[in-house]
């Protein structure tokens, strides 16, 4: 059995942003909770020079609707990054899932060997697809994930690796 590009891409951002979505909730009770101003998760970093949990999110959806989207060759979405809350992020999550559930099997046909082009600030960088989904989108995308579980996790946020995995 081989495993599509499709299969290794679309489903596998879905899940993942699905858990984000959960963790998300989870963190938002849990400042109503204790009583946590929600602003407190949401400009958390873990260190000074790093995202905030807001950007985290976003950035993780970045990654997730735009491998899927230079596969299949279509245009990549712009959004406007300007989230500031827990249900903004969520409509953020929201509309990358309506994104990725738009895709078919079929646009990814021979996308391991073509051609991917990406701007990293002033350089440009040209890959075959299957390079960049497995060393470039994916790593990129479970980064952004993680680190913003790590850091509700880091601010008292009661999750699991259940929830991580989106199990709870």
């Amino acid at each position: 059995m081989t495993l599509s590009m499709y299969e290794a891409s679309v489903p596998v951002f879905s899940a993942r942003l699905k858990a984000l979505s959960g963790v998300l909730t989870a963190a938002e009770q849990n400042a109503t909770e204790r009583k946590i101003d929600p602003q407190v998760f949401l400009t958390a970093r873990l260190a000074p020079d790093m995202y905030a949990l807001v950007r985290q999110v976003q950035v993780a959806t970045d990654h997730a609707k735009g491998a899927p989207s230079r596969l299949a060759r279509r245009e990549v979405p712009k959004y406007d990054d300007n989230e500031a809350t827990f249900a903004e992020l969520q409509a953020r999550i929201t509309k990358t899932l309506d994104l990725l559930a738009s895709f078919s099997a079929a646009e990814f046909d021979g996308s391991d060997d073509r051609v991917v082009d990406l701007k990293f600030g002033p350089r440009e960088v040209s890959m075959p697809g299957l390079q960049y989904l497995l060393h470039v989108a994916m790593p990129n995308f479970y980064f952004h994930v993680t680190t913003a579980y790590d850091i509700l996790r880091h601010n008292g946020v009661p999750l699991t690796k259940g929830a991580y995995l989106g199990n709870r």
